[in-house]
């Protein structure tokens, strides 16, 4: 098999994230279970209450995506605006609060008898970080599946890392505090500085640097393709560390997975659907619409996963939402993918 699909572009990684999700959660916990030596050794390599193994990895996901993303297209946002209009709205005004109130209502009240009240409570924080960082990297995927104009992409995504930057503290801050779990600002922004600020400079500085020494056609086909898989692989690495912690949970209370993925399946089908008919109400082109919808609809998991360890630990609960969140969210976006391709007849481009 080719590195990319011939027809879609995606890796081969990319094209079975879910499997191997699945497949580093069973050898996290097998790890865990059979080697704790190794999750006892990785536990005390930690500097300021941050997992150094962890740091590392993080910066692996985050460093290739942020290389992407050209911050001088932000200068043609007054071109077409409606659409950023849209996604702006829908990934800071709306997402974090109805990521709050699905979680919340089937983690405290529908699933009450199921789930102890702790458990509940850093279940819910898990689902607020997934809720307050929308997706920078695996929509380009997602809109290139959905034939999305990829300028007016670059656009949007480069418009929210820099909202990313001022309002993801706050937000997560607020409805933490809304959900009796106290984070000290501090280690907030901390993470925000760690996670995003720093790989953000990197990427920015290492695209500035290629396209200046080397050009874009081999900053684009020859320096970027070699990070091709990394993301990913930095992502699977870290969920087998996770995991490794996370064994006994599991083992403990297998169903809580499936508990933890119903209102995150939930949360992403509606935000797409307010986005991409959102965008239909307001006579945007299909090839805008569709990434709107995605952007809205999936989830910066890398920063939600790196803020949940750095904050909580990486053997919380907190941390686990946000690796379930990693698990379902490729086959509903695959699913919201195929339905928008399905219906671009309802838009006149």
């Amino acid at each position: 098999m080719s590195e990319k699909d011939k027809d879609t572009g995606i890796s081969f990684f990319e094209k079975y994230l879910t499997a191997w999700v699945a497949l580093c959660m069973v050898a996290g916990i097998l790890i865990g279970r059979f080697l704790p030596a190794i999750p006892d050794f990785l536990g005390k390599l930690e500097y300021a209450n941050v997992s150094i193994p962890m740091a590392v990895l993080i910066w692996i996901m985050i460093y290739p995506m942020m290389m992407k993303v050209d911050f001088k297209s932000v200068k043609h946002v007054g071109e077409n605006p409606q659409g950023l209009y849209l996604t702006w709205i829908v990934n800071w005004l709306i997402k974090p609060f109805t990521m709050f109130g699905i979680a919340w209502l089937f983690f405290y009240v529908i699933f009450k008898n199921l789930i102890p009240t702790d458990l509940a409570k850093n279940y819910l924080a898990g689902a607020v970080l997934l809720g307050a960082a929308p997706c920078t990297a695996m929509v380009f995927v997602w809109s290139h599946l959905t034939k999305g104009n990829p300028a007016y992409t670059v656009v949007q995504v480069a418009t929210n890392d820099l909202i990313i930057l001022v309002a993801f503290v706050p937000i997560v801050k607020f409805l933490l505090g809304v959900s009796d779990v106290f984070v000290p600002w501090d280690t907030l922004f901390l993470s925000v500085v760690l996670f995003v600020v720093v790989p953000l400079m990197a990427g920015a500085l290492t695209r500035g640097h290629m396209l200046k020494t080397k050009g874009q056609d081999y900053f684009e086909n020859t320096f970027l393709p070699k990070f091709g898989n990394t993301t990913i692989i930095g992502l699977l690495l870290t969920l087998v560390i996770i995991f490794s912690f996370q064994g006994d949970v599991i083992i403990q209370n297998p169903v809580h997975i499936a508990l933890i993925g119903l209102p995150l399946i939930l949360q992403t089908a509606l935000i797409f659907f307010i986005a991409y008919f959102g965008a239909k109400a307001m006579k945007l082109p299909h090839n805008v619409a569709a990434p709107a919808g995605m952007i809205g609809a999936s989830n910066f998991f890398e920063l939600a996963v790196a803020v949940a360890i750095a904050i909580f630990g990486t053997s919380s609960p907190v941390a686990l939402a946000t690796i379930v969140g990693v698990l379902v969210e490729v086959p509903v976006m695959l699913a919201l993918v195929g339905f928008a391709n399905r219906t671009t007849h309802w838009f006149k481009d």
